[in-house]
């Protein structure tokens, strides 16, 4: 994916400021910055939820058009949120068959009736379901409401749901945002495995330092709506703007 001078306005706020820059495939690429930096603006722009006012998305070599975030999720594209919203009543089991809805091609009445294609079909995206909730190690809560789980573990089950769409690009809104330092080496070690074992190219926004400097192939910093560096880990821990941006350095 590539983005092409996008600026993104809010009445007379602008919240992107003709940024540029590329996703490339099967990377873990990071989007940083203090916060009000512009970093979920962004991430809404690459999911289709946000419209910018100038610039381009590319995707997969072709300009993409005016999307609704459903179409986004068709073309291999799903993310996790900020804020956790999952089904509080529904199982995690039924949570992340959510995930496959865009894998589903027979009619309503076909799956209520549960017979034929459809029985087919569903049986078919319950076996990929498993094989996620294997991956993610919660056997044990499969079948448990949502509601009824600690933070970090709703964490994970929404990194599941996102997995089940087989998603080519997975946008990750701060993963680890409210984690205490287990879970956050948990949900480190699955991200890296999703990017090695699936070979899911991996877009994430996330405040922890370390965890995106040991995660990530290649870093984007924002700063007030400006992109102010790009580059590997290494080249972007010594970038002095970056620096500047973090150690709260006035801006003239």
């Amino acid at each position: 994916m590539e983005m092409k001078n996008i600026t993104l306005k809010f009445g007379g706020v602008t919240a992107i400021k003709d940024i540029s820059f590329d996703i490339r495939e099967g990377e873990i690429r990071a989007i940083i910055g203090p916060n009000g930096a512009g970093k979920s603006s962004m991430l809404n722009v690459i999911s289709g939820f946000y419209k910018p006012q100038e610039g381009e998305v590319w995707f997969r070599g072709a300009v993409r058009g005016p999307v609704k975030p459903f179409q986004v999720a068709q073309e291999g594209i799903a993310r996790t949120f900020q804020n956790i919203a999952l089904f509080e009543g529904m199982s995690v089991l039924d949570n992340i068959m959510t995930g496959r809805l865009t894998h589903m091609k027979t009619n309503m009445v076909a799956q209520a009736m549960w017979w034929g294609a459809a029985e087919k079909e569903e049986n078919e995206n319950r076996e990929k379901v498993e094989r996620i909730i294997d991956f993610l190690e919660i056997q044990a809560i499969r079948k448990t409401p949502v509601g009824r789980l600690p933070y970090g573990l709703k964490k994970r089950v929404e990194l599941a749901r996102a997995l089940a769409a087989e998603p080519m690009l997975l946008l990750l809104d701060e993963p680890m945002a409210g984690m205490n330092v287990e879970e956050k080496e948990d949900m480190s070690r699955f991200i890296l495995d999703v990017n090695d074992e699936f070979g899911t190219t991996i877009a994430l926004i996330e405040h922890d330092m370390g965890v995106v400097m040991d995660l990530s192939d290649r870093v984007v910093v924002m700063d007030y709506g400006k992109k102010i560096g790009d580059g590997t880990p290494d080249e972007v821990r010594s970038n002095q703007a970056v620096i500047d941006a973090y150690l709260g350095v006035s801006h003239d």
